[in-house]
């Protein structure tokens, strides 16, 4: 799998949810602003609503603002066996059932699924749970999390 590549589908996606999130934004924000949403009395509050929510659309188009340019920044390097698992590595985890997950180990904006080749790869950020438990990991190593009082168990099977 190609690194780069998707490093570049992740900024071409983190793009796609930054006009789709702008664009809630101007919506909500022409919402709250238009003349037939002025409150009329004290239990009409369509404009309020609509305020609220074009400021979380425009903090949500702000943290995409800052993944986007995290992952800009960022180069993934080669695996070195001797630091372990760090960002911009890829990982095979297989679980106890043998199903194995492709993870694509980055800065920021992850929990998105994507393609390489006939593989997915799902990216997540060194700041999730599974990502700082991978961290300094090798091939071979077991990664242990507990998520909602259960515990789940991994084997590094392979890092590039």
């Amino acid at each position: 799998m190609d690194k780069l590549l998707l490093q570049q589908q992740v900024l071409e996606r983190l793009a796609d949810d930054l006009l789709q999130v702008e664009q809630a934004a101007r919506t909500a924000h022409e919402t709250a602003t238009h003349e037939e949403n002025i409150a009329e009395n004290k239990y009409d509050t369509l404009g309020l609503e609509a305020a609220y929510l074009a400021t979380g659309q425009a903090r949500r188009a702000e943290a995409i603002r800052q993944a986007i340019a995290h992952w800009r920044q960022f180069r993934p390097r080669p695996y070195d066996a001797s630091q372990g698992i760090q960002l911009g590595a890829l990982v095979c985890l297989v679980d106890a059932d043998d199903k194995q997950q492709h993870l694509f180990l980055g800065p920021d904006g992850g929990s998105m699924q994507l393609v390489s080749g006939a593989q997915l790869v799902q990216v997540i950020s060194g700041a999730s749970p599974l990502g700082s438990a991978m961290l300094g990991k090798c091939e071979g190593d077991e990664v242990s999390l507990e998520v909602a009082q259960i515990r789940q168990q991994f084997e590094v099977l392979r890092v590039d």
